[in-house]
């Protein structure tokens, strides 16, 4: 049983979303994120790993996305159960393929919420070798600068 309701959850999230709208449109920094999550909140990312701390989380969100302008993040679906909010979304580069269809990778998210508005936790979940073919087929390349994930993230 959550000590939060679902709707106080879904809402956070959903002004999460509305954040990251903003974002994808240029209008704001991705670590516009930040506010979401709390002081001492993880964030678990595939290629980069483990970060901790609202200052590291919001250093990684501006570093790690920095290059990726043209791609968007649309959710497909979010459950929510207990504290726990898991979200599918796909990373979808710029363009699309002749037929149409989009350049995209399925991707999930877990976060438990914290209460005020914020998370504590965001752990993203994604096929980093189907995220690479996709980059391969569209023939993305990163606009302006671009940081590499570290070498030997902490995980």
């Amino acid at each position: 049983m959550s000590e939060f309701s679902e709707q106080e959850i879904r809402e956070t999230h959903n002004r999460y979303l509305a954040v990251r709208a903003k974002i994808e449109a240029g209008t704001l920094p991705w670590s516009a994120l930040a506010d979401f999550f709390t002081d001492d909140a993880t964030f678990i990312d595939p290629a980069w790993g483990r970060i901790q701390g609202i200052g590291e989380i919001k250093k990684f969100l501006d570093e790690s996305m920095l290059g990726l302008e043209q791609w968007k993040f649309p959710t497909e679906w979010t459950m929510i159960d207990g504290n726990r909010l898991v979200t599918m979304w796909y990373n979808r580069l710029g363009g699309a393929r002749d037929d149409g269809s989009h350049f995209e990778a399925p991707g999930i998210s877990v976060m438990y919420y914290a209460g005020d508005g914020k998370f504590n936790f965001e752990m993203d979940l994604l096929n980093m070798v189907h995220v690479n073919e996709i980059i391969r087929e569209s023939g993305w390349m990163p606009t302006g600068d671009f940081n590499m994930p570290p070498k030997n993230p902490v995980r």
